[in-house]
């Protein structure tokens, strides 16, 4: 096999090291148990499967059945000029390639942030060499160089109506895609967490780690906010399956104003 896979993250290595930098990192986390690595033929003997479920039109959620890794739901936006993949995940298999190749020529692949780069240079070698966009500021995360990745930074409209803009927060780097014709024409936002649905539906988290709960600043959280209020969106999608369906950019700034107001101490008398 090229290339191991971190069973944790589900991110491609090069090299099997001795530990995944991603994971050691503290937004991330390693086994108590230690380090173990996977192959994509390993998976596959295992039973994993890829699912490709349309959750709008021109919009799908691809996941693996097990969850790979984190388990993140990639999405893939379609338009009249090609398709982008964004937050790969960590498996793939001659059916998903096949499903994809169907729907239209992917032009670019790119993830939020490095928890998501799942195995983004297999997923660009399985569609033919597609470039592969990494944030500048995150490429040192890379575990598996390739030709295909190129890095990126700013704001970039990678199809026509299809902008990748980088809030940061979560990481340097964490980016968003905003598609304006989703939502039936009212905008979308992929979010992936760098602005977290949460399950209420009705809010928005924003976080350092998720799970080893570290919080941004309330200064950030603005920053985040100010950042993706300049487009219009009506729904968002996270990273998994979950979504806020209705008046997402409004929901955006309320979180980020609730935010601000627990960091700076304003609901203190209620703790």
């Amino acid at each position: 096999m090229s290339f191991w896979i971190c069973a944790t993250c589900a991110v491609e290595h090069a090299e099997r090291v001795d530990v995944c930098a991603i994971c050691a990192d503290e937004r991330q986390w390693v086994p108590a148990d230690g380090q173990k690595w996977t192959t994509l033929t390993e998976m596959t003997e295992a039973g994993y499967r890829t699912e490709l479920v349309e959750v709008e039109p021109d919009l799908w959620a691809i996941s693996s059945r097990p969850d790979a890794g984190i388990g993140q739901q990639s999405k893939l936006v379609r338009t009249r000029s090609g398709c982008l993949l964004f937050d790969p995940i960590g498996f793939l298999d001659d059916a998903a390639i096949d499903r994809i190749r169907q729907l239209g020529p992917v032009v670019a692949i790119v993830a939020s942030h490095p928890h998501m780069y799942g195995v983004q240079v297999e997923w660009s070698r399985s569609l033919g060499g597609v470039p592969v966009l990494i944030a500048e500021q995150d490429r040192m995360w890379v575990a598996r160089p390739d030709a295909a990745i190129r890095t990126w930074s700013g704001e970039m409209e990678v199809l026509p109506g299809v902008t990748l803009t980088q809030p940061g927060g979560h990481f340097p780097g964490s980016a968003v895609v905003h598609w304006a014709a989703g939502a039936d024409g009212k905008g979308a936002l992929l979010s992936s967490d760098t602005i977290f649905a949460n399950l209420d539906r009705t809010s928005v988290s924003f976080m350092r780690s998720y799970p080893n709960r570290l919080p941004l600043s309330g200064a950030v959280v603005d920053r985040i906010a100010t950042h993706v209020e300049r487009f219009d969106f009506d729904r968002l999608y996270g990273n998994f399956d979950n979504v806020i369906p209705t008046d997402a950019r409004d929901v955006v700034r309320w979180s980020a104003n609730r935010h601000i107001g627990w960091v700076r101490g304003d609901f203190d008398h209620l703790t």
